[in-house]
């Protein structure tokens, strides 16, 4: 889908009397999704257990590093 067409889609399921703020943070949501998809097509994802793993090690034992071996997005998708 193109991104004109995303837009209006959007902008038509949107109630008329939306803010700016509400159409900014659902063009954040629908770009944060294909992003993600992307990812998960390219095959850049871990497993459940990985995530598991990495939060164990952050708040149980409490190690300074949370993404050893990858790095985090700022829309909260996890590169490897």
């Amino acid at each position: 889908m193109k991104a004109k067409d995303a837009v209006r889609g959007l902008l038509e399921k949107l109630p008329d009397d939306c803010t700016m703020e509400d159409v900014l943070y659902h063009l954040y949501v629908l770009r944060s999704i294909d992003r993600g998809l992307a990812d998960a097509d390219a095959g850049r994802t871990i497993s459940h257990e990985e995530v598991a793993e990495r939060m164990r090690r952050k708040w149980v034992l409490g190690a300074p590093e949370f993404c050893t071996g990858g790095a985090t997005s700022i829309d909260g998708g996890v590169a490897v």
